[in-house]
């Protein structure tokens, strides 16, 4: 399954949002194979929030299913962040299929 430019930037929607009152600019230069090629441009070169508003956006992407990683060519995310993301995103898919494991049977308490 492939995704479009325009689809990664509908994701990023309320990213960008924030990114417009600081005229930052996101640009999608390659999304084959899952592996989407970002750059931050414009308000964000050379912003000390921008490692920030790269870790919002990979966590945002990678949650879609046919993303297989986020890269992003100025090097605004860096390792630990990314790391840190990766096992955040670890611990929400086991807590969630706990969640699912438990929630076959019956809810609530008996009182």
């Amino acid at each position: 399954m492939t995704i479009t430019a325009e689809e990664i930037l509908a994701e990023i929607g309320p990213v960008q949002a924030v990114l417009d009152e600081h005229d930052g600019v996101v640009t999608v230069i390659d999304t084959s194979d899952g592996n989407i090629m970002l750059s931050l441009d414009g308000g964000c070169t050379g912003c000390s929030s921008t490692p920030m508003t790269a870790m919002q956006i990979y966590y945002s992407l990678k949650k879609l299913e046919p993303v297989n990683d986020v890269i992003f060519v100025n090097g605004e995310l860096p390792e630990y962040m990314r790391t840190f993301i990766d096992q955040k995103m670890a611990k929400e898919a086991e807590e969630g299929s706990k969640d699912t494991e438990e929630g076959d049977g019956p809810q609530g308490e008996i009182v």
